[in-house]
């Protein structure tokens, strides 16, 4: 083995690269296909798939790499590590405990190759790793075509499973140890938060990027419970009430929301501030809130300060958010963001082109009563259906739009609002005509009026309602129905 390059003599300037090429030091299914298209966007980097890979040579099938066939490359696989180092730009390639023993030797000995260390929930990449070998589907695209299946867990093969991964990850540490190097590691999860990879990118000496790469979806982003037969025996297998790995959890790929602060509104004469989740009853807030004062007035339009400073003057303040059952929640923002004719047009493309929904491109526009000629309850029924599958893979990070906050999860907006401060009653809709008045009334208000009307678009979604759509709000909103503990929907009266 020929010595690794040698580390810079000095700091030198700021612009010198610290490293001259870099491995992604990972297993199968930990989430390495979406790490190596987050770091081949930036600017001046190539990847290069599994260079070092027995059976094929970068990609499968592949046959050569940089002027490097496989016949040389399994010969000496250093002349391929010079061929990257060589290549403009920065370089790397994806690395994994079965690949060639000479070259991970090599990658972890030279303190000029940036080390990736990305890892995930054994549990989690062991099922993976089952489904994609059941359907053969390694990487997915759309959404659309994903192929997915419930496996069965075996406990030795799961046993040797986290055997391979456990020690590829204490030689990785050794080497770090023992050559004093560090590395930069990446959980899966972390691979969908751009601030991660802003990191990632200033660490390897590149500008950090504005925006991640959406082109690559997650796979069977569904709990393990849904994903594995016998899932009772693998909680016993590994551990049963312990759940060192987190087999209950359920799956979180959803962008991290901010405060939403210029959402909230306050009533005039009352120190009481409401934090309303978007496609809840924000209208119906709005209007009781102004009813709360003789002349209709409303506090709106807040910034941090001047939130801040509302707050300051008010002592004994109090703050309010309502939570709509998730089936009604979605419904809502189907019918205001997707259906109206004035909602998102792209969204409703996508809806038609890759999922199914038979909308009108100019949408569709509902009277207060009956259905509009040309759409009636069955189509409704099934365009919204439509979307509570988009909703469910976007949230999954799944699609290539962005997560509206109209149905974005609930729980993602209450931690939103806790980077300020969590609001002092969280009240689930069904309890807000009750609750709101007397709320109103132990902060000074002598006759506050009724909470009316929250949603009015309850009757529609009664006409429509099904045990399907249950389910699939159930599998679109799982994190909200985990969190709070929703049953099944119930017209209103």
């Amino acid at each position: 083995m020929i010595p690794p390059a040698p580390a810079s003599a000095g700091p030198g300037p700021q612009s010198a690269p610290a490293f001259d090429l870099f491995a992604i030091l990972a297993e199968m299914r930990t989430g390495s296909n979406f790490l190596e298209a987050q770091i081949a966007a930036l600017p001046g980097t190539a990847v290069h798939g599994e260079a070092f890979n027995p059976a094929f040579l970068g990609q499968p099938g592949g046959e050569s790499l940089l002027g490097v066939d496989r016949a040389r490359r399994d010969a000496d696989p250093l002349a391929l590590l010079a061929a990257l180092r060589a290549a403009p730009g920065l370089n790397g390639f994806r690395l994994f405990g079965d690949h060639d023993p000479r070259a991970i030797e090599a990658v972890l000995l030279d303190p000029r190759c940036a080390k990736i260390v990305l890892t995930r929930n054994p549990a989690e990449s062991y099922v993976s790793l089952k489904i994609a070998a059941r359907t053969g589907q390694w990487r997915l695209t759309n959404p659309a075509h994903a192929r997915s299946g419930a496996v069965r867990f075996d406990a030795e093969e799961f046993r040797a499973h986290l055997d391979r991964l456990q020690a590829f990850q204490l030689r990785i540490l050794r080497a770090l140890q023992t050559t004093g190097q560090t590395a930069f590691f990446v959980d899966y999860e972390d691979i969908q938060d751009l601030a991660v990879i802003q990191g990632l990118a200033r660490w390897l000496g590149l500008p950090p990027p504005e925006a991640l790469d959406r082109r690559l979806k997650k796979q069977n982003p569904e709990p393990l419970s849904d994903k594995v037969v016998n899932f009772a025996e693998m909680e016993a297998a590994l551990g049963g009430a312990l759940d060192r790995f987190d087999l209950s959890r359920t799956p979180n790929f959803e962008p991290r929301r901010g405060p939403a602060v210029p959402r909230m509104a306050a009533a005039f004469g009352l120190p009481l501030l409401t934090m309303p989740v978007p496609a809840g009853p924000e209208e119906a807030l709005l209007a009781w809130l102004a009813a709360l004062d003789p002349e209709g007035r409303v506090v709106e339009g807040f910034t941090h300060r001047t939130l801040a400073r509302w707050k300051a003057a008010r002592p004994g303040h109090r703050s309010v958010t309502i939570l709509r059952h998730p089936l009604a929640r979605a419904h809502a923002a189907f019918c205001t963001r997707v259906l109206a004719p004035d909602g998102a047009a792209p969204l409703r493309e996508a809806l038609v082109r890759l999922w199914g929904a038979a909308i009108p491109p100019e949408g569709v526009r509902l009277p207060e009563a009956g259905w509009p000629p040309g759409w009636d309850a069955a189509a409704h029924r099934a365009a919204f259906g439509a979307f509570l599958r988009f909703v469910r893979a976007n949230l999954s990070g799944q699609t290539a739009l962005r997560t509206d906050p109209a149905w974005a999860s609930q729980i993602a907006t209450l931690q939103g609002f806790a980077q300020i401060a969590p609001p002092d009653l969280v009240l689930r809709e069904e309890e807000a005509p009750e609750a709101l008045p007397a709320l109103a009334r132990r902060l000074g208000a002598a006759d506050p009026p009724p909470f009316r009307d929250p949603d009015p678009l309850a009757r529609r979604l009664a006409e429509i309602h099904d045990p399907a759509l249950e389910q699939a709000a159930e599998e679109a909103c799982a994190r909200d129905h985990a969190a709070f503990g929703f049953g099944r929907w119930r017209p209103p009266g």
